[in-house]
């Protein structure tokens, strides 16, 4: 039988009323209210590109979101977009529409196939008034989608359907690991498995997949799943070497897809994940692909076709890296909690030259003290301290490289303003390409551990450049690279100069990159009234001249000082390290400046810790430590 009728059998098999107990209005109603809301329902299927509800049509019913995606398109009377959104399992749709009880310039298509319930809006009005469970569970699904309008989405899905792919034996220790992690968090997750010595997990609900060598029939899968309907969190535990149906199938169901793959595997998973996002295109949104690295390793491979496949990548290790290397391989593993805990945190790293060193401190602290970071910005300095530290780097060896790399020869500090000129050197012999290669490779953006952005700006044509992939090196060069010390890159039909000229602490791209709670550390919020021996009550006949090496840094953070309050406007916490007391160029002290960064992080961990609790209080709502040790055990 074809995949699609294989599909639509099954909706007919479902009953609606075991449909509307997968939906949240259903939270704590008695059978027999469900069965009479179920009554009053009818089931809408969608295809891929089908519409269900056409712009300026009027809405008479309201939808309920079993499972799938649709495309949500605002537009005003010139037919300009307004808004465009997504709604996903368990939302609502209508009912705001139905109440204005007026055609609507909105448009509803769905984007993946999609299973609705479709409940006439005036019964549905009486069904509230007659059952008070029902009215305040409809009031909440509306108040929702109005508070996901103004915050403008940063309220992210927590998905409760979870089917986890594993392309080998290998990966399959995650699953465990992340009930675990849940069940700590005071989650009572459920299991479906194909794994035939599945290791049961004290009250963990169960369910083979494979019977007396065989696999269960689909009836009963969707009668087991309709059972655990209240389970908040369900995970189909499976090989990708399932059939196309049955793959089908979770794919549809599944509101997050965790693709499991090794450095040596991940190529014999290709055939199985394109056929999936060729049959519908719109489910590479929901694919995350888990890659599980050796404890050594700093960089995951290449794999451009593996990233046209999906949505979002996680690298995790199970093993302990080695000396210098920081935990972020470890760290990993928490990721993959934060997405289906719905939360995403993003820091950005402002520019400031060498007194940017207090970012390694900052990233240290929030290691330390279990705040682990899903997205890195950084202008300048902050792209050059976020990309080594997303690759892997240790801070403390990461602050004695910078030391060791960039302490001025005996000449330079033997000349009057001998750190100014030993930049200028630096940049016009093109130095800093190499010194950094030494730790990067030829590695790109997006083969580090740690999503990344840097900023550098086109002269060409006036605007900034954020870049997300492509060589590492090249994005930190292009991001420091100080106009007048240096001149510009030129690449690719740009000429590329340091970013802070617009976007000095990039808090805005990680709150438009799907971070909802976004920090910031400055070290350009402070400027020290001193130039030039100058300060502001030096007598007009004692002021000093300045040079011109002088003039041109002390423009640069002047302006960097003018642009804070602009970068750091989008940011939910703001960290400001008092590093004023250094020169810019000052890198040979870069121990005392991260040391500065981290002892100011350190003083700001019971605010975050209380910021972050706002989102998730189960993760944040104490002071302790991360509670897995790197082997996953307790």
């Amino acid at each position: 039988m074809a995949v699609r009728q294989i599909n639509e059998a099954l909706v007919e098999m479902d009953d609606k009323y075991l449909l509307l107990k997968r939906h949240p209005c259903s939270e704590g109603l008695s059978h027999d209210v469900l069965r009479k809301i179920a009554d009053k329902c009818d089931v809408v299927r969608l295809e891929p590109g089908e519409f269900l509800h056409r712009s300026n049509e009027k809405f008479t019913a309201v939808f309920l979101l079993i499972h799938g995606r649709i495309r949500q398109t605002i537009a005003d009377i010139q037919g300009n977009t307004l808004l465009q959104k997504h709604q996903t399992a368990g939302s609502q749709i209508g009912a705001l529409a139905c109440a204005i009880s007026e055609p609507t310039p909105m448009e509803l298509i769905a984007e993946e196939p999609t299973t609705l319930l479709r409940l006439d809006y005036q019964v549905g009005i009486r069904l509230t008034k007659e059952n008070e469970g029902f009215r305040q569970n409809f009031a909440k699904m509306i108040a929702d989608n109005v508070l996901n309008i103004i915050l403008k989405d940063r309220r992210h899905l927590k998905p409760t359907l979870v089917p986890v792919f594993h392309q080998s034996p290998a990966t399959r220790p995650l699953t465990p690991r992340m009930i675990l992690r849940l069940r700590e968090l005071g989650e009572n997750p459920h299991i479906f498995t194909d794994q035939p010595d599945w290791q049961s997990i004290v009250d963990v609900p169960e369910f083979h997949l494979i019977r007396d060598g065989g696999h269960v029939p689909l009836e009963e899968i969707r009668h087991q799943a309709a059972m655990w309907s209240n389970s908040k969190r369900t995970f189909f535990d499976v090989g990708t070497s399932q059939d196309l149906a049955r793959m089908d199938l979770l794919f549809e169901v599944g509101q997050k897809v965790l693709w499991c793959v090794t450095p040596e595997n991940w190529r014999e998973s290709l055939p199985r994940l394109k056929a999936m996002i060729q049959r519908t295109p719109g489910w590479r949104d929901k694919v995350n692909v888990v890659w599980l690295l050796p404890g050594d390793c700093r960089f995951a491979p290449l794999a451009p076709e593996m990233e046209q496949l999906s949505r979002r990548n996680f690298k995790l290790s199970f093993e302990e890296p080695p000396a210098n290397q920081s935990r972020e391989l470890v760290n990993g593993f928490e990721r993959i909690i934060h997405q289906l805990r719905g939360i995403r945190i993003g820091v950005a790293l402002g520019g400031g030259a060498a007194r940017g060193m207090a970012h390694l401190g900052v990233l240290k602290v929030l290691e330390q003290n279990g705040i682990i970071i899903d997205m890195i910005a950084g202008t300048s300095v902050g792209a050059m301290t976020g990309i080594l530290y997303a690759s892997g780097m240790e801070p403390d060896y990461n602050v004695d490289c910078f030391v060791r790399d960039l302490e001025p020869g005996w000449l330079f500090r033997h000349l009057p303003n001998g750190g100014y000129w030993y930049l200028l050197y630096k940049y016009r012999r093109k130095q800093f390409d190499p010194m950094l290669r030494k730790y990067l490779n030829d590695s790109r953006l997006e083969q580090l551990t740690i999503p990344v952005r840097s900023v550098t700006v086109d002269l060409v044509s006036g605007t900034a450049v954020v870049r997300a992939e492509g060589d590492s090196v090249h994005a930190i060069t292009e991001s420091i690279n100080l106009p007048v010390l240096s001149i510009p890159i030129n690449r690719d039909g740009k000429s590329l100069v340091d970013g802070g000229i617009v976007n000095n602490v990039p808090a805005d791209l990680l709150a438009t990159s799907g971070c909802n709670i976004v920090i910031a550390a400055s070290v350009t919020a402070n400027l020290e009234q001193r130039f030039a021996s100058n300060c502001p009550g030096t007598p007009t006949s004692k002021m000093k001249s300045a040079s011109i090496m002088n003039t041109i840094l002390r423009t640069y953070v002047v302006q960097n000082v003018n642009m804070n309050s602009v970068g750091v406007a989008p940011a939910d916490f703001v960290i400001q390290p008092d590093v004023t007391g250094f020169d810019i160029t000052e890198f040979v002290r870069a121990k005392e400046m991260a040391t500065i960064g981290a002892e100011t992080t350190l003083r700001e961990i019971p605010k975050l810790r209380k910021l972050l609790a706002t989102v998730d209080k189960q993760l944040y709502g104490s002071d302790k430590e991360h509670p897995f040790t790197s082997n996953g055990e307790h």
